[in-house]
């Protein structure tokens, strides 16, 4: 009886302790943030100041939060593309493993192209309803599968994203 006490016991402890350590850790990250469309949210972790900095002196600065581009639209979608890239984030930052010079995955590519497209729609379609014209150069037509920012590569973080062009984004401050 007093084998099954104690381990009674240590396991209530065991528990209330992982529960201690679950939250602590989830207050620490910022976790509820996450649920939110706050672009402060990408700010974090201190991997992501550089395109906050190139980003909030952009032209889509006051049109547009990081998720407006980089998440779908749709509630569903949109929690599971967090959910996925959250644990990505996660799993590279915990282990160290993602590059200095950050690199949109296929999938995000994917959702910021549909974006672009979803948010400028006049342009898009008089764009392929031009395409013989605007796009003659190089024989390129809209369906070569370029991506906007291949030509629009300023738009919105900037032509040239590294430390030395933001040397002072360790500061960022969030302003509306």
């Amino acid at each position: 009886m007093k084998t099954r006490k104690l381990l009674v016991t240590c396991s209530v402890f065991a528990f209330v302790v992982a529960l201690g350590l679950l939250i602590y850790t989830l207050s620490i990250a910022k976790a509820a943030s996450y649920l939110t469309s706050d672009s402060m949210a990408c700010i974090n972790c201190h991997v992501m100041n550089t395109q906050y900095a190139t980003w909030q002196h952009s032209s889509h600065a006051s049109v547009a939060a990081c998720a407006d581009c980089h998440l779908p639209h749709d509630g569903v979608q949109k929690y599971i593309a967090k959910a996925r890239d959250g644990l990505n984030h996660a799993v590279a930052f915990t282990f160290n493993t993602y590059k200095n010079a950050i690199v949109i995955s296929d999938n995000g590519a994917k959702r910021v192209q549909e974006n672009c497209i979803s948010c400028h729609a006049t342009l898009s379609s008089t764009i392929v309803a031009n395409s013989d014209i605007n796009h003659r150069y190089d024989d390129l037509t809209i369906d070569t599968g370029r991506r906007c920012w291949e030509c629009h590569k300023e738009v919105p973080h900037g032509k040239v994203r590294g430390l030395s062009t933001t040397p002072d984004n360790l500061g960022v401050k969030y302003v509306k």
